[in-house]
């Protein structure tokens, strides 16, 4: 086997031995499952490109040099061919989809297959630190490896087939792939969406217009981000938006016009033919985080006094992508609501049978302005795969399904996390993830140092090295209870809602917050003061002054605790009032920058309770 990083740079020689040239970059021929090498580009003399075929003019090749057949005077340029790409140029370094993982990577080397003593073939792509370390230098990638064996933690390849790349940095309708490559193509709308979405985002429209309507509207339909997906939307033609459009289902494509300016939507819309503008008119007549938003209007309904025969022939007549049908639902002469039957009541009910004998008539309904975290709560709650959506009158107006359901309390699920100072992020593996989660979990060390630092500072040169120490032991202490606090705080918002009757109520929690910072202030104190008596009190007595002065310090540090301690607990009512306040204008609010507020002010009010109680507690004069 070897690898590109170990032939670029090679010297070119020719029949006499004379360099030629230095080694530039391979061409591969992509229609074939493992590509062969059909070019050499090397630099030639005065740094000319020049391009040959290989297969003509390569003889033999190893780590070190590259043996041409002919002589210098003998070459013939070739050029590259629409089904060719150059793996330094076109893929090195360079985003992939590895289609087989579904995830976008990186390229740090390419592996290679000499099948013959002339003939190379594309393995696939190397993506992990081995090839980064090899592109460096291969000295690095052994010792690597030595070491990695040394403590036990191997570092294997991390090797992608060229039959699961997919090349996104490279127009792909000149690219002709194998029938057995697969593509972005074959993948499901949700992993093409979660692949966009990790692209650069130079690369997303180029990869999003490479696919069509169909393809576009089912990914438009899973991104996460609506910001970007509007984004997207604005790089096409108002015809090509307004075709994707139409593709989508109703909720979904309301949801995404309702992210474009009024001017950008009304064009769409007026594109769009008028059953289906009509739809996403009607949706976006409603509210906001409602069920009215996020219904769909593509239901099956018919009358209560038809059969079993009829709804079979109802179903049979609706569009290819006319929204997945779990139940019929019934309507009497009114056009109310007045029953369901379920999918497995029609089929093994016999044909003249009439709906109603098979109807459900206790049924679970939804107001349009219904909050859809509620609806989606009881979706969940009663088993349900849709919920009808009724108007004051009792008529049909749509159905909230499953999978909006579940997309609700996902959103919900992860709007918690963020008030709680958690992740929502899936892949926590990368270094730079793993360090922004240990600074966010270790936040209270950095700013333990800052109070240290700011002690000293302020008590301008008065306290020893051992004695500021001492005096900021304590501070560790409080920063962590400051943390705690806030995660007080947190728990009980997302526990409770302010307009459940049977919630605490604000001045409950006021004395519950207060109770919680006496005590554990008095708790902190007891044991610094415990800690101070056996210092005081040295079992050798030849270093009884410094060891006073270290004590009277810990004994100020963990008075100064206990208050910000106290001080800590008894603000959690604010935190929750800013919680509920952001809350209720649809603001966010992260977990991570209240606990930095409350640490900070636990820092201030340690430090000034420790110049308070320095003179009286005797530890500078």
């Amino acid at each position: 086997m070897i690898y590109l990083s170990q032939l670029l740079g090679n010297p070119v020689l020719d029949a006499d031995g004379e360099k030629v040239g230095t080694v530039s970059d391979l061409g591969i021929a992509t229609g074939e499952v493992f590509p062969r090498i059909t070019s050499l580009a090397f630099m030639g003399p005065g740094r000319t490109p020049i391009m040959i075929s290989w297969r003509k003019f390569v003889d033999t090749y190893d780590e070190h040099e590259v043996h041409l057949k002919v002589i210098a005077t003998d070459l013939r340029f070739s050029y590259l061919q629409p089904d060719e790409v150059l793996l330094a140029r076109d893929i090195l370094n360079k985003q992939i989809v590895d289609t087989h993982g579904m995830r976008v990577v990186r390229v740090n080397d390419l592996k290679l297959s000499d099948t013959s003593s002339t003939q190379l073939r594309l393995l696939g792509a190397e993506v992990g630190a081995r090839g980064l370390l090899r592109s460096l230098h291969p000295a690095l990638e052994r010792v690597a490896l030595r070491l990695a064996r040394t403590f036990g933690h191997p570092m294997p390849e991390k090797i992608i087939a060229w039959s699961y790349m997919d090349l996104v940095e490279r127009d792909l309708s000149n690219v002709k792939l194998s029938v057995s490559h697969k593509t972005l193509d074959d993948m499901h709308p949700a992993d093409i969406a979660d692949i966009i979405e990790r692209l650069d985002p130079r690369l997303r429209g180029q990869v999003f217009a490479q696919l069509d309507d169909e393809q576009r509207a089912g990914a438009m339909a899973e991104f996460d981000d609506d910001a970007m997906a509007a984004e997207l939307m604005g790089n096409l033609t108002e015809t090509d938006a307004s075709r994707m459009l139409s593709e989508m289902d109703p909720d979904d494509a309301a949801e995404l016009v309702s992210e474009l300016d009024y001017d950008k939507a009304e064009k769409l819309l007026r594109l769009m033919g008028v059953q289906e503008q009509r739809a996403i008119r009607q949706l976006l007549g409603y509210r906001e985080n409602t069920a009215g938003r996020i219904m769909t209007s593509e239901v099956a309904s018919i009358a209560e006094t038809a059969t079993v025969a009829d709804a079979v022939e109802l179903l049979r007549g609706l569009d290819e992508d006319f929204e997945s049908v779990r139940y019929v639902y019934l309507t009497d002469e009114d056009g109310k609501l007045s029953g369901v039957v379920t999918l497995n009541a029609l089929i093994v009910a016999e044909p003249e049978t009439r709906l109603s004998e098979l109807a459900t008539e206790d049924l679970v309904t939804a107001s349009p302005e219904d909050d859809q975290e509620d609806v989606a709560e009881d979706i969940a709650k009663y088993n349900l795969l849709a919920m009808p959506v009724v108007n004051d009158e009792g008529r049909l107006l749509g159905i909230v399904t499953v999978d909006d359901a579940l997309d609700v309390l996902e959103e919900e699920h992860a709007e918690d996390l963020r008030v709680a100072g958690g992740s929502t992020e899936g892949d926590d593996s990368g270094h730079a993830s793993t360090l922004i989660w240990l600074v966010r979990r270790n936040a209270w060390v950095a700013l333990w140092a800052l109070g240290v630092l700011a002690l000293a500072f302020a008590a301008g040169g008065s306290l020893g090295l051992g004695e500021t120490l001492a005096a900021a032991i304590p501070l560790a202490v409080a920063l962590v209870l400051a943390d705690d606090a806030v995660s007080y705080v947190t728990n009980f918002f997302l526990e409770n809602d302010p307009d459940d009757e049977d919630s605490p109520s604000m001045i409950g929690f006021t004395f519950k917050g207060l109770g919680l910072g006496i005590s554990l202030g008095a708790l902190v104190a007891l044991i610094v003061l415990a800690l101070e008596s056996v210092i005081a009190s040295p079992a050798v007595p030849t270093v009884p002054s410094s060891l006073g002065d270290l004590g009277r310090a810990l004994a100020t540090g963990g008075a100064a605790a206990a208050v910000a301690t106290f001080v800590s607990f008894a603000s959690s009512p604010v935190y929750l009032g800013v919680l509920r306040s952001r809350d209720e204008h649809n603001k966010e609010t992260s977990g991570f920058t209240l606990s930095m507020v409350s640490m900070l002010v636990a820092v201030a009010v340690f430090l000034a309770a420790v110049m308070l109680l320095a003179g009286p507690m005797g530890l500078v004069g």
